[in-house]
């Protein structure tokens, strides 16, 4: 089978992806998404907090999940088929519990994978283990898809804005929530939602405190974390370990796509565009972790960027110039730019941090300031750069830099 466009994830992004193409005359497209049913993680986010940018409605996760694909139809589409390989040449090898293993060609790939949680067994938590621990994902899908009550009283492991999450779906589950535990000094979703928890929902919120070990046989029982120096048990009978995302890049670590080390998923240009040329990346692939209107946005623009590429109307992908962050920055991305600068998405050149710090942040063009700014950095926050401050023409390196204040 032989396409003009394949799209490898069925979230957010690759949906909006799917629905600009065929605005755009698009049309010969398949989208390929390992579960049976289209929309991503908000298919299984009862809560409102979705839609405002994309129907400016607020809308729940599965009603969300519904207008996308619904808005997307039309298109081919693979559900329950998982991507098991991408080659070169634009193919790409499935297996479809049905059909068995099978293949397609496309001129050109748009991933859209998303991001997965940290789970326990990557986090050197130590103690026994019972059943209970779980991320929210599996949360959500036990509350809101099984109508499943998995455990009474929880903690909450991290605080993310997912970790809010995780707070809503527990409520909505009938699941009394015991703390909210974070390692660092404050928590890293934006306040004042550590104060709406204590106050609006009679949360304790942890912060300085790090979970130790687990206690339980056969189910969970407590929880050891230690706080001010000091150990406590928390007695619960489950544990939602929530954020620290990390790119689904499973099968993409022995493809021929290059990999950000830093980001942990793929390198693009401001074209959206992998190392392969005919591979384009969009939504969390990208950055673990932002909004799912964020990543629609993001499946728009890498939309138009492979209708561009199709028409012939993209620039080749050299002389390309590097991108590069310096601690406490953690990443930026794009990580390149094709020369001459043009085509720069807003959407695009922006970084994270590390760790929490205080400074200066610095654009700068072959060692010469073209931005700055004061400001805090936190984990987790997106940070935008001016893209329009950088010469389109006649540089050599890009660096993005932060000061720090003593």
């Amino acid at each position: 089978m032989s396409y003009q466009v394949a799209i490898l994830g069925g979230g957010p992004a690759g949906l909006s992806a799917a629905q600009r193409l065929v605005e755009l005359g698009v049309d010969n497209i398949v989208l390929i998404d390992r579960e049976e049913a289209l929309g991503g993680v908000p298919r299984h986010c009862g809560h409102p907090a979705f839609g405002l940018r994309e129907f400016h409605r607020l809308l729940g996760g599965p009603a969300y999940a519904r207008r996308l694909a619904a808005a997307a139809a039309g298109i081919e589409i693979h559900s329950g088929t998982t991507v098991t390989a991408i080659e070169p040449e634009g193919r790409v090898r499935t297996l479809d519990p049905d059909h068995g293993e099978g293949s397609l060609e496309a001129q050109t790939i748009l991933l859209a994978f998303g991001v997965r949680e940290t789970p326990r067994s990557a986090r050197l938590i130590g103690g026994d283990r019972p059943w209970g621990v779980i991320t929210t994902g599996a949360l959500q899908q036990f509350v809101y898809l099984q109508k499943i009550r998995p455990f009474r009283r929880a903690v909450i492991v991290g605080s993310e804005l997912v970790a809010f999450s995780a707070l809503l779906t527990l409520r909505h589950g009938g699941i009394a929530v015991a703390a909210m535990i974070e390692e660092a000094p404050r928590i890293t979703a934006r306040r004042p939602a550590d104060v709406l928890a204590r106050l609006g929902l009679g949360v304790p919120v942890l912060t300085s405190s790090r979970l130790i070990a687990i206690h339980g046989l056969g189910k969970v029982e407590a929880v050891e974390i230690e706080r001010q120096g000091k150990r406590e048990h928390i007695a619960c009978d489950g544990i939602v370990f929530t954020g620290r995302f990390r790119p689904e890049t499973g099968i993409l670590v022995t493809s021929h796509i290059t990999l950000d080390p830093a980001s942990g998923g793929p390198a693009i240009d401001q074209y959206w565009r992998s190392s392969d040329p005919r591979v384009f990346v969009a939504g969390n692939l990208l950055h673990p972790v932002e909004t799912a209107g964020v990543a629609w946005a993001e499946g728009r623009a890498a939309a138009e960027a492979i209708a561009a590429h199709l028409a012939g109307r993209l620039p080749a992908p050299t002389p390309e110039i590097a991108v590069r962050v310096k601690p406490p920055l953690r990443y930026v991305y794009p990580q390149r730019l094709v020369a001459p600068i043009a085509g720069l998405s807003p959407l695009l050149l922006k970084a994270r941090a590390g760790r929490p710090a205080r400074g200066r942040l610095r654009l700068m063009a072959d060692a010469r300031e073209v931005w700055s700014r004061r400001m805090s950095l936190l984990p987790e926050r997106r940070i935008s750069l001016p893209i329009d401050r950088l010469p389109r023409e006649g540089v050599e390196s890009i660096s993005v830099e932060f000061e720090e204040e003593r």
